[in-house]
């Protein structure tokens, strides 16, 4: 899902509880991890909830998957991965994220906790990206 489908499907909801619920039900739609990814090596630091990610290679490009313990993260979790997903390195390290939640609104209805924690999930993919382009 593009940025553009997101933005479009929030406004069609006229208050946070129904957005919310919305993020709750797109981390219901992410394709579950096994027990391995589930484990320690996959866990993104300075996250409150847990919240595991996967990078893999798919020709030139990256694919991610993920999952988390708590509804609305797992939900953010499923937002970042349609943001940066099935995309090259290089494409990857110019998405701007910080616009991306902006434009979603999310950075004044998050706690700043949940925030950060979105930042975290940020940074754990674009320094994956960064590491394709030197392999």
């Amino acid at each position: 899902m593009s940025l553009e489908t997101l933005v479009d499907d929030f406004s069609l909801f006229d208050d946070w509880e129904d957005r919310y619920r919305y993020i709750i039900e797109l981390g219901g739609n992410l394709a579950p991890l096994n027990d391995i990814e589930h484990s320690e090596s996959f866990k993104v630091p300075g996250c409150v909830s847990q919240v595991w990610l996967v990078t893999e290679h798919q020709g030139d490009k990256l694919v991610f998957r993920g999952d988390s313990d708590a509804h609305i993260v797992r939900g953010l979790v499923a937002i970042v991965l349609d943001l940066f997903s099935d995309k090259t390195a290089a494409d990857i390290l110019q998405v701007d994220a910080k616009h991306a939640f902006e434009q979603l609104g999310l950075s004044e209805h998050l706690t700043p906790q949940r925030s950060n924690g979105f930042q975290a999930m940020v940074q754990r993919i674009r320094k994956d990206a960064a590491a394709a382009l030197t392999d």
